[in-house]
């Protein structure tokens, strides 16, 4: 493999799972902030409007951050991914550029509102301006996640004389199967973010003892919201998910399952790890049949292995590919099992008696994160070798005159900024949680 290439790649995947970072959270707390907002405005209840109020800052500082880190990759399709840029930039500009123009600007500006003219704006102005927060984020999300579905399932587009793709039908782009369930299962990934960091604020706080009232009403929402969009992320957006990778990229599909041979009845891998030498799987755990199964709804369908398809149509890393995806279903089965037993303690309102859920809710912070991370290596390692699915290969999108020094140069600029970015991303957050929640409920000035 070109230098080159290794060093681009490594320094895009370095930068979108950093920027990543921050996107899930406000996408998730945007909703969250909205049933906070519509709780204290039906109840009366000013404790609900003081959570709002708390996380609302959280949001505003995940916001900041998540726009520092993102300029930099709109700079990189340009600086580092030239060839793809003049071969796709007639499809995904237009995608891209909404999002800026709609989706950004509309979150931005309210979001300035919701912090800033809660006086002004009146009870039910406050909860128009959550609305459209929410409505910005996820319209942003939208964007993003159509331009990147067209890449793994490319529709609507023309190739022209000079090789480049031009877009023939914008409905067709927005309404591009894949991306309607890929934006499905990255949302309700992103809400699971927003409720596992609510249900561990709140669990910390109970903990401690501080601002209790607060950190059992961040347990209800943060629990049972988590619950609910956990049981979504498995079904259905993560069955149609799947389905959509086993119709239009069987040999993604092979690869995240590690299946190297064709045959009927395949077994679902629990545990086990690929030998690329040998092309088999060792000391694995399997359920029989239930593969082809969950595939094609019949325990004998033949389900098509690595075998089935040209070595160099393959994923280039099958073992990377495979333990990012097996990282993220059962970091995905862990949070189901523990939500559901949250739920059910609060049902039986013995969540607070009970300290080490509490303990198990607090450490479970960084689970959805690299769960969602997972999901993102899964879904871009799976579409290798090409950048526009069938259509360009990822060498052939490079930018010619961008040398490996080049690039490993400001990858390592990147490593460092991001480090500085990390201290103080973590000390405003540390000092948010630390004022806590009575601090935010004084309403700005008007």
């Amino acid at each position: 493999m070109d230098s080159a290439l290794v060093v681009d790649r490594l320094q895009f995947a370095f930068t979108i799972t950093y920027h990543y970072l921050f996107p899930q959270l406000t996408m998730g707390l945007a909703l969250l902030i909205l049933v906070l907002k519509t709780l204290a405005l039906r109840t009366g209840n000013e404790r609900y409007g003081d959570s709002a109020r708390f996380w609302a800052r959280i949001f505003g500082i995940n916001f900041a951050f998540g726009v520092v880190t993102g300029i930099p990759m709109e700079f990189q399709f340009g600086t580092n991914w030239a060839a793809f840029s003049k071969f796709a930039g007639g499809v995904i500009g237009q995608t891209l550029a909404m999002e800026g123009m709609f989706a950004f600007f509309l979150e931005s500006s309210f979001l300035g509102l919701f912090l800033f003219r809660e006086r002004r704006l009146g009870p039910r102005g406050h909860w128009v301006a959550a609305l459209l927060v929410f409505l910005g984020s996820w319209l942003s999300g939208y964007f993003i996640v159509v331009t990147d579905a067209w890449m793994q399932h490319p529709v609507a587009n023309q190739v022209m004389p000079d090789g480049s793709v031009q877009l023939a039908s914008f409905g067709a782009l927005l309404s591009n199967p894949w991306g309607l369930w890929q934006y499905a299962h990255t949302m309700s990934g992103a809400a699971i973010t927003g409720s596992v960091v609510m249900a561990s604020v709140g669990a910390f706080y109970v903990l401690s003892g501080r601002a209790t009232r607060h950190g059992q009403i961040f347990l209800k929402v943060g629990i049972l919201a988590g619950c609910l969009f956990s049981l979504l992320q498995l079904f259905p957006t993560g069955d149609r998910q799947g389905k959509m990778v086993a119709e239009y990229q069987p040999v993604t599909l092979a690869a995240m399952e590690a299946v190297f041979t064709t045959g009927p009845g395949v077994p679902l891998v629990i545990i086990g790890q690929p030998n690329m030498r040998d092309r088999s799987l060792d000391n694995p755990i399997t359920v029989p049949k239930m593969l082809s199964f969950l595939t094609y709804r019949r325990w004998d369908a033949s389900v098509r292995g690595l075998d089935a398809f040209p070595a160099d149509t393959w994923p280039d890393n099958v073992p990377l590919l495979y333990y990012a995806y097996h990282i993220m279903v059962g970091l995905g089965t862990i949070m189901i099992a523990v939500l559901l037993v949250g739920t059910l303690l609060l049902w039986r309102g013995t969540l607070d008696k009970n300290r080490w859920m509490l303990w198990i809710l607090m450490l479970m912070l960084p689970f959805p994160y690299i769960a969602n991370t997972a999901g993102w290596l899964t879904a871009e390692i799976g579409r290798q070798p090409w950048l526009v699915y069938g259509l360009m290969r990822t060498s052939h999108g490079l930018s010619p005159e961008v040398s490996a020094g080049n690039g490993l140069f400001t990858l390592l600029g990147f490593m460092g900024m991001y480090a500085v970015l990390t201290i103080l991303f973590l000390f405003l957050i540390y000092r948010e949680i630390e004022q806590g929640p009575a601090a935010a409920g004084r309403p700005a000035t008007a």
